[in-house]
């Protein structure tokens, strides 16, 4: 009862605000601008971020700033209605963007031309991440002192073996599955052919969208787009022999090119006109009414991070019990009629990813669950996401890494260089199994395989159940394999591939709810960090079962691991 005078009071304002600037806009009209100006910089996250009304102090923000995707899409939508509106100029600087998110703003942008509209781009350097977001505008600009980082992909792959022994430390594990390289981080001395050959596919994969990507926003063959790559870094006087700018021009000459009329104000330029500067020139801008019935509630639940047990860990792990009291309560609220599993991990702990499984299910009982892989899923993250009704992924994530490893650390010789002497007596064959001063024993390493087996066994029985295949099926698909998300559909691992927005409208069509028009709260923490070692080391001090992939960690310098918003 106490909503409907509220909702009543909220609008009330919203009329009165409106009305009290209706004079100032109506004198503004003529003043409509041709072009509208946009900054891409940061994190873009597909939904606005919720943030403190009242700012105290801190640099002030752009206000050309895009804040998500969602925000952006509406405003070009707005755009392309005006009939005054030529286009707008996209200021492009240091924007961080997955494959997913790229493409998503790309689709925007893409709609945005095809009604009619132009789009220039402008930066002053961007990277070979950056570039195909420049590149798809009409006419793409670079500042005279600028450049162009467009050099390809690389993936680092590095082990620790030979330094561990040179200091003491000697790494003892048991793996299921050739393709479950992640011990080798820890005890080979050089990279395994198996672990190459999987990079070398991402890469490949990921080096020949960006070709594509170049050949159609600059009417290039492949071979020349390759030759542009190759031939990269580029200077702007280089970028614009090469064709991949289309002109070099001064921030304070924007206006001047896109043929606005210049005014000097206090001896500078007047600059393109924000999106809030159009919105001051519209009689009734639009405007956001509260409505009388609330709004479906679609719920999302982050997996973020290396999986571990226990709770908190915020900033650089997914902890069980956090994720797991995050889900119960998408599941207990009523206003939520479905919920996305946000999965971005490489894995982690096999009890802890376990747990999350039992979680998915049972909020899955209640009402849709539907995963979605933006950039990563893999081991852990992969068992965590199998409980949901689908999995949906982007085109170039990382999916899969069926598998499992146990080990522990040896210290013994470390402690010995330090002078520190330990004698371990023991009460039981396998007493001693988690001691660090000494490794495996033959009878611990039975129970070591036998550990490793029965986990992996557990985990190909958990993955053919949800996916409905024989275990064989899966093994053949397991091992440690690991997909890009189109690869993963193929293989039967995943079940469609779209953006993050399509996911959500399609987990509110399967609760039979409105996907035109619903909101989206988060439930948990997410992490937005990247990976620790040393947390990694911590963490792996004991045998202990984990379902880890570190292909994903090799590649996560292609796109750092963040929280879907």
């Amino acid at each position: 009862m106490l909503r409907l005078p509220l909702v009543l009071l909220a609008n009330l304002f919203l009329g009165l605000r409106l009305l009290l600037g209706l004079p100032f806009r109506l004198m503004a009209v003529r003043q409509r601008p041709a072009w509208v100006r946009f900054r891409l910089a940061g994190s873009l996250p597909y939904r606005p971020r919720r943030g403190p009304r009242f700012r105290l102090g801190g640099p002030p923000v752009e206000p050309a700033t895009v804040t998500s995707l969602e925000d952006f899409g509406r405003a070009l939508r707005l755009l392309a209605a005006d009939p005054k509106v030529e286009g707008i100029l996209l200021e492009v600087e240091g924007v961080s963007l997955t494959d997913a998110r790229r493409e998503a703003l790309l689709a925007l942008l893409s709609d945005f031309q095809a009604a009619g509209k132009r789009v220039v781009s402008w930066a002053v350097m961007v990277d070979t991440n950056e570039y195909p977001a420049l590149g798809a505008a009409d006419e793409v600009l670079l500042a005279p002192m600028g450049r162009v980082e467009l050099v390809g992909y690389a993936a680092e792959a590095t082990v620790l073996g030979e330094a561990f022994d040179r200091v003491g430390i000697h790494a003892h594990f048991a793996r299921r599955g050739d393709y479950k390289t992640a011990p080798e981080f820890f005890t080979d001395g050089k990279v395994s052919d198996i672990q190459r050959q999987t990079l070398e596919t991402f890469l490949d994969e990921r080096f020949a969208a960006l070709v594509e990507a170049l050949s159609q926003s600059r009417g290039k063959t492949p071979e020349e787009a390759k030759a542009l790559i190759d031939a990269g870094p580029y200077s702007a006087k280089r970028a614009l022999e090469a064709g991949l700018v289309d002109g070099l021009v001064h921030e304070a000459d924007l206006g001047a090119h896109l043929g606005l009329e210049s005014k000097k104000r206090g001896g500078e330029e007047t600059p393109v006109p924000t999106f809030g500067a159009y919105l001051a020139t519209q009689a009734f801008p639009p405007v956001r009414w509260r409505k009388l019935r609330r709004r479906p509630r679609l719920a999302v639940v982050d997996v973020a991070g290396m999986i571990v047990p226990g709770s908190g860990g915020a900033g650089r792990f997914a902890a069980a019990d956090t994720v797991v009291k995050a889900l119960r309560k998408a599941g207990r609220d009523p206003r939520a009629k479905a919920v996305v599993l946000a999965v971005n991990s490489p894995g982690g702990s096999s009890l802890a990813s376990e747990q999350m499984l039992e979680a998915v299910k049972r909020v899955a009982k209640q009402k849709p669950v539907i995963a979605y892989v933006d950039q990563l899923c893999a081991s852990g993250g992969y068992m965590a996401a199998i409980g949901a009704k689908e999995i949906w992924s982007a085109p170039h994530a990382i999916v899969g890494s069926i598998g499992v490893f146990i080990g522990k650390f040896e210290y013994g010789g470390l402690l010995e260089k330090l002078g520190v002497q330990r004698t371990t007596l023991t009460r039981g064959e396998n007493a001693a199994f988690a001691s660090n001063s000494r490794g495996f024993t033959p009878h611990e390493r039975v129970a070591l395989e036998r550990e490793v087996e029965e986990s992996y066994q557990t985990f190909l029985e958990l993955v053919a159940q949800a996916r409905g295949r024989t275990k064989e099926e899966i093994h053949e698909r397991a091992e440690g394999r690991v997909y890009s998300g189109l690869r993963a559909r193929d293989a039967g691992l995943v079940d469609r591939i779209g953006g993050f927005e399509e996911v959500c409208r399609h987990a509110m069509d399967e609760a039979r709810e409105s996907s035109d028009d619903f909101e989206i709260v988060r439930y948990g923490g997410g992490a937005r960090s990247r990976l620790s070692l040393l947390k990694l080391l911590t963490a792996a001090a004991h045998p202990t079962t984990y379902a880890f992939c570190t292909a994903a960690w090799s590649l996560w310098g292609l796109g750092s691991f963040r929280r879907l918003d």
